[in-house]
């Protein structure tokens, strides 16, 4: 009875969701679209993938939508604390770099937001270039893959 649980359910559909976007990170992080690869880049990858998923969730219903975010935050937030205790941060510290990195990936919520409501490529190409480890040579097929996964994303998840 308790697999069966409508929590269960969402727990699977997210665990999904988010092993998805890691791939997605993945793939993005072995081209040469960045000057270097490193915890910050990988960051910054999956919280436009992240976010774009949560955009696109956006348009469910009001439940389903909230139980999707919180379990994809929730995702988010221990992959963050496996990765920098990985990274040898000890535990005394773990929560304020933890809650350093969820205050980031809420800016960038932010800032992409208005670009992916808009659907604005310009936008988006030019938030890639502000990006310091983006090589700016690339950032036109860097936007090009991100796009390719979002329509991705959307036929997958509809």
């Amino acid at each position: 009875q308790y697999f069966k649980k409508k929590e269960n359910t969402y727990k699977i559909k997210t665990d999904k969701i988010y092993l998805d976007i890691l791939n997605k990170c993945k793939i993005l992080l072995d081209k040469k679209y960045f000057n270097e690869i490193n915890f910050n880049v990988s960051f910054e990858v999956i919280s436009i993938l992240l976010i774009f998923f949560l955009k696109f969730f956006k348009y469910y219903n009001k439940v389903s939508k909230k139980r999707i975010s919180e379990e994809l935050m929730k995702n988010l937030v221990n992959d963050l604390d496996k990765s920098l205790r990985d990274a040898g941060i000890s535990d005394m510290s773990i929560g304020k770099y933890v809650k350093k990195y969820v205050k980031k990936f809420y800016f960038r919520l932010k800032v992409l937001d208005p670009i992916f409501e808009e659907d604005n490529d310009k936008k988006f190409i030019n938030y890639l270039n502000s990006l310091e480890f983006v090589n700016k040579n690339n950032s036109n097929d860097l936007a090009n893959d991100f796009s390719q996964f979002f329509i991705q994303i959307k036929k997958n998840n509809e």
